[in-house]
């Protein structure tokens, strides 16, 4: 069972979070939010207090539904990918879904098989080096760029454990992961897919995803921000989402 801390009174959402982070890194986002909505924020497996889950992207999709149960949910990277799967494999479960910074996967099997030795890279070096170190690397990655101290929240991060990020980069990383692009247009709930404006590559997805979706779907742009755009710019990324949110309603009844 996926370890979460449930705040907030009011419709359902179900926040995860990307590598290295853990249910604390949705900072005052997850505070606003709750503000009139039950906010769910789960430890993804092999992070936080689930650190001990070593499962795939799949097996993640299940413990997920299975924590949140019907809601709307929300995942930025790694946690995008996890909400992705749930909304494909268990459809009834999400109401409607934003992806922060996602992706569909990687379609060349190539471009896959380098992904996964990279991966495995990661993850030997985290090994060799330990949590501290191997996220400061992590964070001073042109991908984080736009996060300053604050907003890169360390502390939440060095919750985490060598062999849960480890088992987390081989099972359930990009390269570990089948791509879902043939799938997209399966999802007939509404779909938000945000990514910063500078984040050039994950805004070429967003719009591909969106693209293969079809009408239910949307892409929104947060100016002047990176991949984490929901910590670089938490309020302009508060008043896109919260647009959504209104517009898609409660999640109604379910299991």
């Amino acid at each position: 069972m996926l370890f979460a801390e449930v705040d907030g009174r009011g419709p359902r959402l179900v926040l995860v979070h990307g590598f290295t982070q853990t249910r604390r890194s949705w900072g005052p986002v997850a505070d606003d939010l709750a503000g009139d909505h039950e906010v769910v924020r789960v430890d993804a497996p092999g992070h936080g207090r689930s650190a001990t889950l070593a499962v795939d992207m799949v097996e993640g999709a299940d413990l997920l539904g299975e924590a949140g149960g019907r809601a709307t949910y929300m995942g930025y990277s790694m946690g995008a990918r996890l909400c992705l799967h749930l909304a494909l494999i268990h459809p009834d479960r999400v109401a409607a879904l934003v992806l922060v910074g996602g992706t569909a996967g990687i379609e060349d099997p190539e471009t896959r098989r380098t992904r996964r030795r990279d991966d495995e890279a990661l993850a030997v070096e985290l090994e060799q080096v330990g949590v501290p170190e191997f996220v400061r690397r992590w964070l001073a990655r042109p991908l984080f760029a736009g996060l300053d101290p604050a907003s890169a929240g360390m502390e939440a991060r060095l919750e985490n454990t060598v062999d849960g990020l480890a088992t987390s980069l081989r099972l359930a990383g990009t390269g570990a992961q089948d791509p879902l692009w043939t799938r997209l247009g399966e999802l007939d709930m509404p779909v938000l897919a945000v990514v910063g404006e500078r984040d050039d590559p994950f805004r070429i997805r967003a719009e591909a995803m969106a693209a293969a979706i079809g009408a239910n779907a949307e892409v929104a742009v947060v100016s002047g921000a990176g991949h984490a755009a929901h910590s670089e710019k938490p309020q302009q990324f508060l008043a896109i989402v919260r647009r959504f949110l209104d517009r898609t309603g409660p999640p109604g009844p379910g299991a």
